[in-house]
């Protein structure tokens, strides 16, 4: 665990350049909007260590998929976001020295990531090897007003010298990423060119064939008015930049505005991509830095509105759940149904930039609460136009008639992960698609979305189970072979109850959602039929008699569920007595000694009483939770917020607030030493629901709102905002009184502490 950074409720703080931390600050430090996002690296040279990353939503490549051997069914590629062309350098030569803060002595050193308006600011003093002492202010920002446009404020003073300067300001796209194949490069050059002013590169990936146009003007300033300087311009493959000769006179600043344009062809035609850039650069030119900064931090100002969290009397705290909330935001607005969340988001490469399960089942509360329906929305319909994809991935593997089997990871609706014990076995994955339909229905009050989209979906989601269950003469029962649960470190076991419960639920959940469609919509219901080959009568009795007699792994000594048959086989050793030495185990243990063990990686049994807590009473999670937790060491970004939220649930607050440090505060402290590879961005939505719906006690039941609100000892207050079914409320609790107030829209009657309180506006 790191905690070199300073606790601040609306900033990320970094004092002092350590350059053994610079990687993980890349990844804490980076800014996106949506449709691209860019690595807290300088802007100034640094040869120091370092993991470049600008990303463009959208855009990625067929890999090949990394295995020395071959199976039937096995994803054709693995698909990884790109290392997008290089937007933001401003390289400096002072007289014949390179600024390169690996070479220079680094007197001071601050980087400030203000959330509230979407700002990474780096303020440094350097003496370069011949003496010479710069100071530099730089700041930028990925404006969330328009998504293609990049800003950068760069300034750098002169303390004890005057002297020549050499500016050079490039767009490159001959860039690599760090998990690339012998050093491959993805990028080929479509078109490139410079002048004076400007410069424009337009790269095109290989095989797919997406295009890029990054291009750049700029404005240099000193005492306030613009230089024109000595200008030269440089172009080679994918390669395009200006480079700007002029002085650098003593304790007078130089300014320089770096103005980017990113546009790709998932949006702009291929054709008009340098003509449409070179529109939007003259643009920002004009409007200018503080104008586009201005309408930037308007955008974050209203999306704070919407979604923040205040915590009185715990400034970690506080920092922790707002560096989450502003990460998933910069992520993902909802505004294009085409996109999904990756785990990393525009923060790195890791885990190839894809779609995972952590969507539907993490992610999604929180634009449920924060946002708009449709943005929620969309995520849903993001599936359901890869279910052909779906169907396909399922005849891949054997199955028939229209059974859809969705990826654990795509970029288009193909599965594309490169773990045969995930890809092939871990088909719980399939039905967290249903979960979110479910999840969304029960919010919104928007059951005609089964009719639009969501029986189409469940249909051949409940095709999946009807033909990957097989009857048991030994047990009289169905049963689920060969899976991998939510705990990675088992793989190929045999009836995990997380999967098998979550496969009996779809089915029943797909047979209601048959039978509301086919009573409050009978047209649409017989298009559905038509369209899915769906024999409802045939179809469903056999659902309703896997769903009857599926079978469950219990212990009825212990009273527990079990994770999965054979599991108390296990040398059942409490983490606590582990040596701390052997710890995090996927980087010190063989993956055959993990298989053998009894530890858990994240939430498996507990994840299905998470998910399906109204199941089980109070005394059955308890005994649940006190006999996995003891067992689970919690390496899964994803697993600390779900025993937040049963911690809560069951009365141990203490506990509960130690998950909730972990989780909220996961990157910022780099708990699990991968925050360097890109942020836990899906995680993040844990850790807003850790709060809400944990010591919140927010859940929807019968489409009702309720609250079972606990403070944590450490805090003083803590207050949220939920938008839902055209209500805002406001709830804050302190300790000695909760307030719950209807902000915006009709009176609503909800549930606090078991009892019904009406709200009304004010």
């Amino acid at each position: 665990m790191k905690q070199y950074l300073k606790h601040h409720e609306w900033h990320i703080i970094e004092e002092g350049l350590n350059p053994h931390y610079n990687q993980v600050s890349e990844s804490v430090f980076s800014l996106g909007n949506g449709r691209m996002g860019q690595r807290a690296n300088f802007e100034e040279d640094y040869s120091g260590e370092t993991l470049q990353g600008s990303y463009v939503a959208g855009v990625y490549y067929p890999d090949k998929t990394r295995v020395g051997w071959w199976k039937n069914g096995y994803p054709e590629y693995f698909a990884k976001v790109l290392n997008a062309p290089s937007w933001i350098e401003i390289k400096i030569k002072i007289g014949d020295l390179v600024l390169d803060l690996a070479k220079c002595k680094v007197e001071s050193f601050k980087r400030v990531l203000d959330m509230k308006q979407g700002l990474l600011q780096r303020i440094f003093t350097a003496t370069l090897s011949d003496g010479k002492k710069v100071s530099v202010d730089a700041k930028r920002f990925c404006s969330m007003a328009d998504g293609e446009i990049g800003a950068i404020r760069y300034e750098i003073t002169a303390l004890n010298f005057s002297a020549p300067i050499t500016l050079t300001l490039p767009i490159n796209a001959d860039v690599v990423n760090k998990d690339s194949n012998y050093d491959e490069k993805f990028w080929e050059e479509v078109t490139k060119a410079a002048e004076p002013g400007w410069a424009i590169v337009n790269a095109a990936t290989k095989k797919t064939n997406f295009h890029v146009c990054t291009g750049m003007q700029y404005d240099i300033q000193s005492a306030g008015k613009s230089i024109k300087g000595k200008v030269s311009t440089h172009v080679r493959e994918k390669y395009a930049d200006n480079v700007i000769e002029t002085d650098l006179k003593e304790n007078i600043p130089l300014t320089i505005y770096k103005y980017v344009a990113i546009l790709s062809s998932e949006n702009h035609a291929k054709d008009k991509l340098v003509a449409t850039c070179k529109s939007k650069l003259k643009e920002a030119v004009t409007s200018g830095f503080e104008k586009l900064f201005s309408d930037h931090a308007k955008i974050w100002a209203h999306k704070w509105e919407e979604c923040d969290i205040t915590i009185d009397g715990d400034v970690a705290a506080q920092q922790g759940i707002r560096f989450n909330i502003f990460q998933l935001t910069q992520t993902y607005t909802g505004e294009d149904e085409r996109l999904n969340i990756g785990p990393k988001g525009f923060t790195g490469e890791k885990y190839g930039g894809s779609t995972y399960w952590d969507t539907e089942a993490y992610c999604l509360p929180f634009f449920l609460s924060t946002a708009e329906p449709k943005v929620a929305r969309n995520l849903l319909v993001y599936r359901y136009k890869h279910l052909g994809k779906a169907i396909e991935n399922a005849k891949k593997l054997g199955f028939k008639e229209g059974a859809a089997f969705y990826p654990f990871v795509t970029m288009n609706g193909e599965e594309c992960h490169n773990e045969w014990e995930i890809t092939f076995e871990e088909i719980h994955r399939t039905s967290a698609m249903a979960y979110a339909m479910r999840d969304y229905i029960d919010y919104t009050g928007d059951r005609e979305y089964l009719s639009e989209f969501g029986l189409e979906v469940l249909i051949g989601i409940a095709r999946f189970w009807n033909q990957r269950v097989n009857w048991s003469d030994n047990k009289k029962k169905y049963v689920i072979l060969g899976v991998t649960g939510p705990n990675e470190y088992e793989n190929n076991v045999n009836n995990n109850w997380y999967t098998n419960y979550l496969g009996a639920w779809t089915l029943r959940f797909a047979m209601e959602s048959a039978d509301y469609v086919k009573q409050s919509n009978p047209t649409r219901y017989n298009e559905i039929i038509t369209k899915t080959n769906f024999k409802d009568t045939e179809e469903t009795e056999r659902w309703k008699h896997i769903v009857e007699n599926m079978y469950y792994p219990y212990d009825a000594d212990r009273k527990v569920i079990l994770q999965q048959d054979g599991f108390l086989d296990k040398e059942l050793i409490p983490v606590k007595d582990l040596n701390p030495a052997d710890r995090p185990l996927n980087q010190k243990w063989s993956w055959d000694r993990i298989l053998r063990s009894c530890y858990i990686k994240q939430a498996d049994v507990l994840q299905g009483i998470f998910l399906f807590e109204d199941d089980f009473d109070l005394e059955t999670i308890r005994r649940n939770f006190d006999f996995y937790e003891p067992l689970t060491v919690h390496e899964s970004s994803l697993s600390p917020c779900v025993h937040v939220i049963l911690a809560s649930k069951i009365g141990y607050k203490e506990q509960a607030y130690e998950f909730y440090l972990r989780t909220a505060r996961l990157d910022l402290d780099d708990y699990n030493n991968d925050t360097e590879e890109g942020c836990h961005i899906t995680s993040m939505a844990g850790t807003w629901m850790s709060l809400v719906k944990g010591f919140g006690g927010m859940r929807v039941r019968n489409g009702q709102l309720h609250f079972n609100p606990f403070i944590p000892d450490q805090w003083k207050s803590y207050s949220f905002r939920l938008e839902f079914r055209d209500r805002v409320i406001i709830v804050k609790v302190s300790k000695d009184k909760i307030d719950t107030v209807l902000e915006h829209g009709e009176p609503l009657e909800v549930i606090m502490n078991g009892k019904p309180v009406m709200l009304k506006s004010k």
